[in-house]
């Protein structure tokens, strides 16, 4: 069958055999046209071919794919950088791409941490990184300490018992998320924190306001699990970034009017570095959000006989919540930690880790009791013979899957779910 190839300006006749695949009519135009192509752990240089708009996948037959005779196809070289790492997400069962080169290996796990919370959207304080084989990255190392190479792969793990909560929060579903929240109170208000955070990072404004009116504040910061509290102030910078912080970075301007108008101190929030709304507005260039806060900044605020610039409004409103928090701590003999003694505490590398996902068979969801053992005999099979075949089935089912007829009911029954 002939057929006319379009590439790089010419348009040439070839003559395919019948049943040829795309695979190797690539290859035949590789060696015509003289192309370097490339699969390194960096970048990948490949030929794609188009016919009538649509990509021909490498194992269709041409024939197959409703090509004619006369017919042409478009070829061209496509060049697609790789992933210098990829993090399994267990949250949400998807890989997410650490772009960069070799120099990412020589970053500390610190940094990619930071890196993969501005992709995921999840607190640097709710998650830890950890090699294939299980092992903990700290974030004071290098990643090349742990010796990941380019395309490598690590997984993201979350606090025991959290990940319906997160999955929930990035769905924005209120409902789900007040029905994972915890009930003992420190934990309780980080997770509201955190729900903040991720809601401000999706754009999940109802999510936003409802956590709002449970008291969490857009200007604090989420901060550290209260297994870690004692040890906040070795734990990552990142810990002090604000939900605020990170509407900022992703632009969500619904987001910020909802924070300004129930909290004019955002205005001026501080993260880590110094750096308020309108700073990490530049620096992302979010156009949008940074014209509101201009105009927040430059207005006035009256009241019945005199009228404040807005950077003096803030000025007052911090120095009275300053004072009021100074008053409630006189009042509360509120202690300088918020944890107390016979609470849990974690230490890395000497306790056993609370950020460990279980299997994810486990019986979510109930099953019927077990019959009893002196009553084996399967009902309606007919004959004994048949009672015989179908126990024979299930051990070998069992021996071949590793898993109980049981086990496996409920592993099929969690991912239906």
């Amino acid at each position: 069958m002939k057929v006319f190839i379009a590439f790089d300006g010419f348009c040439e006749s070839f003559d395919i055999p019948p049943g040829q695949t795309v695979k190797k009519v690539k290859l035949m135009l590789k060696d015509y046209f003289h192309i370097p192509l490339s699969d390194d752990k960096q970048e990948r240089r490949f030929l794609e071919l188009t016919y009538a708009g649509g990509v021909l996948r490498d194992e269709w037959v041409l024939t197959d794919a409703g090509i004619t005779l006369c017919s042409t196809i478009k070829c061209i070289v496509k060049e697609e950088e790789k992933p210098a790492l990829c993090v399994y997400n267990a949250v949400t069962k998807e890989k997410v791409p650490i772009m960069g080169d070799i120099h990412l290996l020589a970053e500390t796990v610190s940094k990619l941490k930071s890196l993969l919370s501005l992709k995921c959207g999840f607190p640097v304080s709710v998650f830890c990184l950890r090699t294939l084989d299980g092992k903990e990255m700290y974030d004071c190392n290098t990643v090349s300490e742990y010796n990941l190479d380019l395309g490598g792969t690590v997984r993201l793990d979350v606090w025991d018992g959290w990940k319906e909560l997160l999955g929930a929060c990035v769905l924005g579903h209120r409902q789900n998320v007040q029905r994972y929240l915890s009930n003992w109170e420190p934990i309780f208000r980080f997770q509201l924190r955190v729900a903040l955070y991720i809601a401000a990072h999706f754009g999940h404004l109802e999510l936003a306001e409802w956590l709002q009116t449970k008291g969490v504040r857009a200007d604090e910061e989420v901060g550290v699990h209260p297994y870690r509290d004692w040890c906040h102030d070795t734990d990552h910078p990142d810990v002090k970034k604000c939900a605020v912080h990170v509407a900022a970075e992703k632009g969500q301007l619904l987001l910020i009017r909802s924070f300004l108008a129930r909290n004019i101190l955002c205005l001026e929030c501080q993260n880590a570095l110094g750096q308020t709304p309108t700073k990490i507005c530049i620096r992302n260039g979010q156009k949008d959000c940074l014209l509101y806060l201009i105009m927040k900044m430059w207005s006035v605020v009256s009241f019945p006989k005199v009228t404040l610039p807005m950077n003096i409004y803030v000025k007052v409103k911090q120095w009275l919540y300053t004072a009021q928090k100074r008053i409630y701590k006189v009042k509360k003999w509120a202690p300088q930690f918020k944890t107390h003694v016979g609470d849990p505490v974690v230490v890395d590398g000497f306790t056993e880790p609370k950020m460990t996902i279980t299997n994810s068979w486990n019986p979510y969801i109930p099953l019927p009791p077990i019959t009893n053992t002196s009553n084996n005999q399967p009902r309606n099979l007919g004959t004994p013979h048949a009672a015989v075949l179908l126990n024979s089935s299930l051990e070998s089912f069992t021996k071949h899957s590793g898993r109980t007829p049981r086990e496996n009911a409920v592993y099929f029954l969690s991912l239906a779910r």
